[in-house]
């Protein structure tokens, strides 16, 4: 079926059901970034493969709302599908909800799935709604539509041992129990995917580059219960389990328990799906908070940060291999943003403990670069050759850490203007990494460092400049970010993000440079304890495009001594031809 028809046969089940807005989010049942593949209901019913964004459905209308990574790619994939692009965060953009009630009659019905709506969600969209005489139900119309879209995942759930996680699962309980009595609840509900698996230092691949397992933890003070497949579960998982006094039961049994459970109180996640709400809260007093191992979750202890080091050497290691042979045959054999990508895997797949990708690698040649998250086909995708420039952003999980980096490189020649702003993008990358910061700074605070060149000449990029990074986990980890937006969580040290500015010129070309850093103590003062950031990432960044004397003395110091320390990391797990190169890709400028 195509887009078209597909919605289509979702507009007859609208009508049988007097449905005039359908909202399909891009969501799970635990509300994930990345989707299992029988979840991803918003690609199915648009055609659009971006990571955010969501589609609304009319009677005769149908919009998508995305954010400004998607803004290039969005209209080629909905292109003659019948959905109109809604630019979220640019001026003149209607609110989603306010769209539905302009467009609807009075008294009109409004559905979602309530397993893929967040309970946030869900109480914004009601509250609205109903102030405006809409009704908002749910109502899962998709299932009477999308007939075949596989079933989950059986791949196995295996134990991440203490010596890669760096504490036990009763440890990490007890913590959380802690943090249930301070929120005075006796019960808690942990459905994020990560959460779960963190929890109990399990770890699996139900998700595609997440190593994740679908699975729910109840906890109360004196008992944990996971839902799982339990098939799926190595037995030493199963003895994991009992060894820590958790309790299985299956998947597919969890809303029946939790119908069954009452006179409790319980600490739910805003981010849990509605479903799970509706389950508990007519029989149990129902608390809405944070759930607390996120945040423990993102403060990465010793053994972690040990791990991410290790991760880092080997990642860099198949980098300079990758990027030496990049650069030395192309031009000279057939290669597409495709292949590229595929070669670049095989490089990673020679490192010990590599277990897979940590997203679909991005590689983009000349005007592809400027498509933010850009995903090169199969069939169909760009010829690389020895002209222009190409940004390869990707990353690897292995078993003691997860990476993501991006390298933008000239192959060839390059114009003038493409070498200012991948200066300008470069400035931005060195003074956020040159960070000094009190106890308490957001993300928010830190984000000018890293647009300040850029917008001296009036320019910007339309993403956030650091995400959270998971240990062996998704590569997209919160609370903490580092973007426009005011995000209240404050960095903490422990903490992993990426760094990441960057540039884009739609056809033309796109910049993106980006390390992984950690939060670390600095000095304490008089006036506060100040932190700065140990730079994790280990590999060259081109200096072949570089303006010297657009870079200040203090940003040319720094990116010498990152050099210096990407040799000393490097150097002695490369050789031949290959360190040759390396060699002269570190020298000072």
């Amino acid at each position: 079926m195509t887009v078209k028809e597909r919605i289509a046969k979702l507009r007859v089940e609208m009508e049988k059901n007097e449905i005039e807005a359908f909202i399909v989010f891009s969501a799970d049942p635990h509300m994930s970034e990345y989707l299992p593949n029988e979840w991803k209901e918003r690609t199915w019913i648009s055609g659009f493969t971006g990571s955010a964004g969501f589609v609304v459905i009319l009677k005769d209308k149908a919009g998508l709302w995305t954010d400004g990574r998607y803004f290039t790619q969005a209209p080629v994939e909905l292109k003659g599908s019948g959905i109109d692009l809604f630019k979220d965060g640019v001026a003149g953009t209607p609110n989603y909800i306010d769209w539905i009630i302009s467009e609807t009659s009075e008294n009109a019905k409004v559905a979602v799935n309530s397993l893929a709506t967040s309970i946030n969600e869900w109480e914004k969209l009601h509250n609205k709604l109903q102030q405006n005489n809409r009704v908002l139900v749910d109502l899962p119309l998709l299932d009477n539509v999308w007939k075949d879209r596989g079933e989950p995942s059986k791949n196995p759930v295996f134990v991440q041992p203490i010596e890669k996680a760096g504490e036990s699962v009763e440890s990490k309980l007890t913590k959380i129990r802690e943090k249930m009595i301070e929120h005075k609840v006796d019960t808690h509900i942990i459905s994020s995917l990560d959460d779960v698996a963190w929890t109990l230092n399990l770890r699996g691949s139900d998700v595609k580059c997440n190593p994740v397992f679908l699975g729910y933890i109840y906890l109360s003070l004196n008992e944990a219960i996971l839902f799982v497949e339990q098939k799926k579960l190595t037995l030493e998982a199963k003895e994991a389990m009992n060894k820590a006094n958790v309790t299985l039961k299956e998947y597919d049994s969890f809303f029946t328990y939790l119908y069954q459970v009452e006179h409790k109180k319980i600490l739910i996640a805003p981010n849990c799906n509605q479903s799970v709400l509706n389950a508990v809260q007519n029989k149990n007093e129902v608390k809405i908070a944070p759930p607390p191992g996120h945040l423990m979750k993102a403060i990465k202890n010793d053994v972690e940060m040990d791990g991410f080091r290790s991760a880092m050497v080997k990642d860099g290691v198949a980098m300079v291999k990758f990027l030496h042979w990049l650069t030395h045959n192309v031009g000279k054999e057939p290669m597409t943003e495709y292949s590229i990508a595929e070669k670049l895997e095989s490089f990673r797949a020679e490192q010990k403990d590599f277990v897979g990708i940590s997203f679909d690698s991005i590689v983009g040649f000349k005007g592809n670069g400027a498509i933010i998250h850009y995903k090169a086909p199969k069939e169909g995708s760009a010829k690389v050759t020895k002209n222009n420039s190409i940004l390869i952003d990707s990353g690897g999980q292995y078993l003691e850490g997860t990476t993501d980096i991006t390298r933008t490189l000239p192959l060839g020649e390059v114009s003038e203007d493409f070498k200012r702003d991948y200066t300008l993008v470069l400035k931005g990358h060195i003074q956020l990494s040159m960070a000094k910061f009190p106890r308490g700074t957001r993300g928010i605070q830190l984000d000018t460092l890293a647009r300040l060149a850029l917008w001296r000449e009036g320019k910007d990029y339309n993403h956030g400049t650091g995400h959270g990074v998971g240990s062996f986990m998704n590569v997209h980890e919160g609370p903490q970010n580092i973007r426009k937006d005011l995000n209240p969580q404050e960095l903490i040290p422990g903490m992993v993000l990426s760094n990441e500015p960057g540039y884009y010129v739609e056809n033309k070309y796109g910049i993106r440079i980006e390390n992984l850093v950690a939060v670390k103590n600095w000095k304490t003062t008089e006036w506060n304890e100040f932190y700065d950031f140990e730079t994790l990432t280990v590999c060259p960044i081109s200096t072949v495009p570089v303006i010297k004397e657009l870079m200040t003395e203090e940003e040319i110091q720094w990116l010498n001594d990152y050099h210096d320390f990407c040799d000393e990391k490097l150097s002695s797990h490369l050789d031949g031809e290959v360190k040759k190169w390396f060699k002269e890709m570190v020298r000072k400028i």
